[in-house]
């Protein structure tokens, strides 16, 4: 079977030429292999190629900050547009700063959450709404004093205006008056538009109260499930750097609202102090207006003691007027040079020039609203910017201390090497 053969062969010979076709061929010393020759194309020139470099960079930034300004713009929009859901929504984060340690504390003894979150929230509302009735009751018991000692105050100004350096005449002073009750009279359909616009303005507020108190209680209750929800919202490898991001900057948080309220009480007790002594009328809410003020860093305090100096000059005549004056300004040197760097100072620290921006800024863009949330806000943010900056794969500081606490008029101190290394991807002990 001379062709069964044949076939055998070819079948060999077909197989060796597969096997020897896989592998690479011999190499030849001698021999200069051949290869595929490769064609350049020459591109054609583009009219940034003959600007500068300096130029080509600075007009990339250029497109990118102002597209970070359009988007920064636009998010101002969104939040003017939902101000009656954000600005709620704010006021209970920073009370939930404030009240979170002690639903902590008693969850740790055993309390559950939505108890431990309903009693925190209860007994705030009790000391507020205490606290609101003792300050009415104040104000309705001393109106009338308030407006016999008023109407003295003026006819005191008066005096001083026809008898002082101004020698103002009487018919001048007569005219003034009688100019500006016919400014009232004539602009009373504007102060009934007002009106209306306050009524509305108490609606909103009455709102914003109920959506603080139920935004407050989840906080309270959810407040780490709730972060811990938005961080898995993200892409794995961001998810542990912003949940200890998020840690660090809740931390200071915490510290700055306690140091705030601390700081404030004590501006409350030494003016209150002051105007007790002094016999000025509506001493107790007029402490009350200083301890709320001074929720604004820097100016909040100096503005309410201001007011309560007027309140003085009117009531109660010159000379107690600058006496409380200076009572102010001791309880301001007392709160700039001993509690702001003792108390403050550990919480975050920032310079002086940051803050008054910051304030600044706030009160433009938003407001009181904004003057009050600008400082913590700035601090929340130099928290997370400083630890993502130094700790970009999520371990923790080495201290175990959010970053952004050291007093930034001495020189930064080189970081140690953090001894554990985290390795650990899991969110629920980002810290």
């Amino acid at each position: 079977m001379a062709w069964i053969d044949e076939v055998r062969e070819r079948a060999k010979a077909r197989l060796e030429h597969a096997r020897l076709g896989a592998q690479p061929p011999p190499f030849v010393g001698d021999q200069v292999a051949t290869a595929t020759p490769v064609v350049m194309v020459d591109a054609s020139p583009r009219d940034e190629d003959g600007l500068p470099r300096a130029v080509r960079v600075a007009g990339a930034w250029s497109w990118r900050i102002v597209l970070f300004f359009a988007v920064g713009w636009l998010l101002l929009q969104v939040i003017a547009r939902l101000d009656l859901v954000i600005i709620p929504v704010v006021v209970a984060v920073l009370l939930a700063a404030m009240f979170q340690p002690v639903a902590a504390w008693l969850r740790d003894r055993g309390m559950g959450r939505s108890l431990s979150a309903a009693l925190v929230l209860l007994t705030a509302l009790i000391v507020v709404f205490g606290g609101l009735g003792l300050i009415i009751n104040t104000f309705v018991s001393q109106v009338d004093t308030l407006s016999s000692q008023v109407g003295d105050g003026v006819r005191q100004v008066q005096d001083w205006l026809a008898r002082g350096p101004l020698h103002l005449s009487q018919d001048q002073i007569n005219d003034a008056i009688a100019e500006a009750q016919t400014a009232i009279t004539s602009n009373r359909g504007a102060l009934t538009s007002g009106a209306l616009t306050t009524a509305t303005t108490i609606g909103e507020v009455g709102t914003g109260f109920f959506l603080t108190l139920f935004t407050l209680f989840f906080f309270l209750r959810d407040g780490d499930q709730i972060w811990r929800f938005v961080c898995r919202l993200l892409p794995r490898a961001a998810r542990l750097p912003t949940a200890r991001a998020g840690h660090y900057s809740w931390h200071t948080l915490v510290s700055y609202v306690h140091a705030t309220v601390l700081v404030a009480f004590v501006d409350a007790i030494g003016i209150g102090i002051g105007l007790f002594a002094l016999q000025v009328p509506l001493a107790l809410p007029l402490a009350a207006l200083v301890f709320l003020g001074a929720f604004i860093p820097v100016v909040g305090a100096t503005v309410s003691g201001a007011v309560a100096c007027l309140v003085a000059l009117v009531t109660v005549g010159p000379v107690k007027a600058l006496i409380l004056l200076g009572v102010v300004i001791a309880v301001q040197q007392l709160e700039g040079h001993v509690l702001q760097p003792l108390i403050m100072g550990r919480a975050v620290a920032l310079h002086p020039l940051a803050v008054i921006l910051a304030i600044a800024a706030g009160v433009v863009l938003a407001g009181i609203v904004g003057g009050l949330i600008a400082v913590p806000l700035l601090a929340v943010l130099n928290t997370a910017v400083r630890y993502l900056f130094a700790h970009p794969d999520g371990e923790p500081t080495p201290d175990r201390e959010p970053p952004g606490t050291e007093d930034p008029d001495e020189p930064d101190e080189p970081e140690p090497t953090p001894s554990v290394p985290s390795a650990s991807s899991s969110l629920e002990k980002p810290a």
